[in-house]
């Protein structure tokens, strides 16, 4: 009998070492190195690559062929009864394809898919595959649900399937025997394969029953959702081949202190990866937002030290307001903070007003946030960021009813921007009525079917004159 031995292998790259060190020399992560028991293979039954190579063994049949040849299939996606999911997805879920979802813990992962799952068994058969909770606890939260949405069963169709259980044995029969259209994997850390010696969600039990159920999926052209962990730095958990793998990873983000959700492709085969989803958590689970706009807009009553901007996510265009605080140090390095925004931006933008405008900025503190807590990281919104600093140091109100729009240059430059034709359009609908942008834009004729007064500038300077109406480098402004 074979002498068991223990090996350490590493939950970050799955390497694996026969004696423990406190960092992989793989991967170079730290305190990632388990201990697993494993029972090494009889070198004797083994036959050599060589033999292997000398044998008789008769060539395959050539199975490859022109690509010009290869017939062409119709790609039929299956809705997922949430116009924001489809929406990330590319159009819905693409049968036989694995999409991952991963948040941070409580953040909604279980009630969406739970949700979708209910609305999708209305037409295709689906199976829920719950490895976290009990059968119980999961009719539970659907039977919650449901009631609060005032339906407890679907109107007709093959109806919703719920298995609880941890070895994915069974669950390969149970996808084998069914074969249905969607299935959920709830989630893919907690399935357990009997057949490795490693404990639940380490790297060897993820990567086997993840490949597992691809096979099966491919070969039904069942959809399958997976859900996945996250680290404490907020990466999926797990070996990065899970990623690879998987056809879409979705990331579901959203601030504990707001209500609502933010989702995201990281990776799609099958559509754009730039697209936002946007959800509210509700008391009867998780609601579409289908104006995102009005989620991300502050008070009508205008403040000092305010900007609103029109951000593009994807092709979803949404009016987003800015905050800043300008106020005067009390240590010798002033303190910048930036909310939804990164900080090197902020310096950035911080250094062309001192420079073009003459405004003494390195002797104070600038905080700066965006409402709603939404993460902006196209350069579209620089005009914004300084007219809400510029208001903010001196005192300032922006008329209401005008956005800006507009990428800032080192030269002091303001710089044309994608989708400026898209962003008016949603500043209008929302009753916008001024918009300062680059100039040579070319859209006045737009702007005057959408009713919007259209300010073109060439420079940070003449756009703020142009918002604030009076020059910010005056000290009587």
């Amino acid at each position: 009998m074979a002498r068991a031995t223990s090996l350490y292998v590493c939950q970050s790259c799955g390497a694996q070492t026969r004696q423990f060190f406190g960092r992989c020399s793989s991967c170079g992560s730290w305190n990632t190195l388990v201990e697993q028991a494993a029972t090494p293979t009889d070198n004797r039954r083994r036959r050599p690559v060589a033999a292997l190579a000398e044998a008789a063994i008769p060539a395959a049949p050539r199975r490859s062929e022109p690509i010009a040849a290869v017939g062409d299939r119709p790609l039929q996606r299956l809705g997922s009864g949430y116009g924001e999911l489809d929406r990330v997805l590319g159009g819905g879920l693409v049968p036989g394809s694995l999409v991952l979802l991963g948040g941070d813990p409580g953040i909604g992962k279980s009630t969406l898919l739970l949700q979708s799952a209910q609305a999708m068994a209305a037409r295709h058969s689906v199976l829920y595959v719950s490895a976290e909770e009990s059968a119980q606890q999961v009719k539970l939260r659907w039977r919650r649900l449901a009631e609060e949405q005032g339906e407890l069963a679907p109107a007709g169709g093959p109806g919703l399937q719920l298995l609880a259980e941890t070895d994915l044995e069974l669950v390969l029969q149970e996808l084998e025997a069914l074969r249905p259209a969607v299935a959920v994997i709830d989630s893919i850390q907690a399935l357990h394969d009997g057949e490795l010696g490693s404990a639940p969600g380490s790297v060897a039990q993820v990567r086997e029953c993840a490949a597992a159920l691809a096979r099966i999926a491919k070969r039904q052209d069942t959809a399958l959702l997976l859900v996945g962990h996250v680290t404490k730095e907020g990466m999926l958990a797990g070996p990065k081949v899970l990623e690879h793998l998987v056809d879409a990873v979705l990331t579901f983000e959203g601030d504990r202190f707001a209500s609502h959700r933010l989702l995201r492709a990281v990776k799609n085969r099958f559509g754009a990866t730039h697209e936002l989803g946007v959800f509210e958590m509700r008391g009867q689970g998780l609601a579409q937002v289908l104006n995102p706009s009005e989620l991300f807009l502050g008070s009508d009553e205008p403040s000092a030290g305010t900007a609103t901007i029109v951000a593009c996510e994807g092709t979803r265009p949404l009016v987003v307001e800015l905050q800043a605080l300008v106020s005067t140090t009390s240590y010798s390095s002033p303190r910048r903070t930036a909310t939804g925004i990164g900080t090197n931006r902020l310096h950035q933008i911080l250094a062309v007003l001192e420079k073009h405008l003459g405004l003494p900025l390195s002797r104070f503190d600038c905080y700066l946030a965006v409402a709603g807590g939404l993460e902006v990281e196209e350069p579209a919104a620089d005009l914004g960021v300084a007219a809400a600093v510029v208001a903010s140091y001196r005192d300032l109100t922006l008329p209401p009813g005008t956005v800006l729009i507009g990428e800032l240059g080192l030269g002091g430059q303001l710089r044309p921007v994608a989708q400026l034709e898209q962003r008016l359009q949603e500043s209008a609908r929302l009753g916008f009525r001024r918009a300062v942008v680059p100039k040579g834009s070319g859209l006045g004729r737009l702007a005057a079917g959408l009713d919007l007064q259209l300010l073109e500038a060439g420079g940070v300077a003449e756009a703020l004159v142009a918002a604030l109406g009076v020059n910010p480098a005056d000290d009587r402004a």
